[in-house]
């Protein structure tokens, strides 16, 4: 049997009939339809701070045209800017995006992004941004909501917010930073860089401590930088080195002291580690072991789990779908994506009493993908809400009934192709 569902699996990743099918992130890596990150600056004028806004916009989230100069995908982005309930539109801007390319590979790419800068002045308060992608020739649209508040900058001494570095290049006497927009680091990172401002009235020395703190570990990595301020705006990049990024969700600290150790000011700076190539999904390592059940055989879980180390536990968990991956010659692992894109829209879609992929929906569009047909029946007086999903090219049937009322669809006859084994 597990043979056989390793088999179908391969076979359905390439199927384009998909009834169910995930909506606003990329159906590979299970990425964001965009990413954004505010940062926040003292204004030359007092009365007024300044917004930096970036955005990172993958290919995958692009529809491209064929045109005479290669494909062409084009967006647009507005950023509003309401009062803190809501009620009044403060701000807004809007602008077009135009990307083009020659190859049609490229669009594909997950290495491949656009990247969008937006610089503004707002009155220091709170805000409620609502970010809008809309895709030009799909008319898809995402958003990214959210408070803003921005500070006036007025202690004798402080700071901006943090912005995470991917890179810095360096061209002849000039230095261009590259901004981590998406805030992820991998696993085989070994150093956090980052960029922010001080605001001091004075000369004077003072101390930046910097922690970064491993959420999952319960685990903090500290180190100390003696900083000698000049009046007026001092810009401070620092690369903090020797960090182990495991897989799971961090925090830099920024505090500022004084020679006697005072707090003055203090920022902090959320983001998270992946491993690397594999898709954003997987957060929590143990988790991901166990959500491969329905393609490991249980001796290949344990297998993965037996060492008592986490590094060789995650060194087996990156093994084993190495050696599933159809083309070992590139960087994407199609069976690995695949997977883990299903896990995902199982979490999103058939979540009831257990997690999505835990369910007997999730169990059989893990297992088998996206169904050819879905017959959707809502509550009736005279039977249960129930969905009939149909495989025609495997010449299955598959029919879920909701016992509950609360959304619970349980496969009917679980007995049926030996489906039963993984039911919780």
């Amino acid at each position: 049997m597990k043979k056989l569902i390793v088999a179908l699996f391969i076979l359905l990743a390439s199927l384009s009939a998909q009834v169910e099918h995930s909506q606003g992130i990329n159906p590979t890596t299970d990425e964001p339809a965009f990413y954004i990150d505010l940062i926040y600056y003292k204004n030359l004028k007092p009365e007024l701070s300044t917004l930096d806004v970036f955005l990172q916009v993958p290919y995958s989230s692009v529809l491209f045209v064929k045109t005479v100069n290669g494909y062409e995908g084009n967006y647009t982005f507005t950023l509003t800017f309401y009062d803190e309930d809501q009620d009044n539109i403060l701000f807004e801007r809007m602008w077009k995006e135009n990307i083009t390319v020659k190859e049609f590979g490229q669009t594909a790419s997950d290495l491949n992004y656009n990247f969008s800068y937006k610089s503004m002045e707002l009155k220091p308060r709170k805000y409620f941004l609502i970010a809008r992608f809309e895709d030009s020739d799909s008319k898809e649209a995402f958003k990214y909501e959210g408070p803003v508040s921005l500070p006036s900058f007025s202690d004798r001494i402080s700071m901006s917010d943090i912005l995470l570095i991917k890179e810095i290049v360096k061209k002849d006497d000039a230095e261009t930073i590259i901004p981590n927009v998406t805030r992820i680091v991998s696993n085989a990172d070994s150093v956090l860089s980052f960029f922010y401002e001080i605001y001091s009235d004075l000369d004077g020395g003072i101390l930046a401590e910097y922690k970064i703190f491993d959420k999952g570990r319960d685990k903090n990595n500290t180190q100390i930088e003696q900083i000698q301020l000049k009046k007026g705006v001092n810009p401070i990049t620092y690369t903090f080195s020797d960090t182990d990024f495991r897989l799971g969700d961090f925090e830099l600290h920024i505090v500022l002291k004084s020679e006697s150790e005072k707090a003055i000011a203090q920022k902090t700076k959320k983001f998270r580690s992946k491993i690397r190539g594999f898709p954003n999904i997987i957060k929590d390592l143990e988790k991901a072991i166990d959500q491969m059940v329905y393609i490991a055989s249980v001796d290949e879980q344990d297998h993965i789990l037996e060492p008592a180390s986490y590094e060789e536990r995650l060194n087996r968990f990156i093994e084993y779908w190495k050696a599933k991956d159809p083309s070992p010659t590139t960087e994407e692992n199609e069976v690995l994506n695949e997977y883990y894109r299903r896990v995902s829209y199982s979490n999103a879609n058939f979540k009831s009493f257990n997690e999505g992929w835990r369910s007997d929906m999730g169990m059989i569009y893990i297992t088998l993908g996206p169904p050819n047909q879905v017959e959707r029946n809502p509550m009736q007086v005279d039977s249960k809400p129930y969905e009939i999903w149909d495989y025609y090219n495997l010449n299955r049937r598959f029919v879920f009934v909701d016992e509950t009322g609360f959304g619970d669809y349980r496969l009917l006859n679980p007995m049926y192709g030996d489906w039963y084994r993984y039911r919780q």
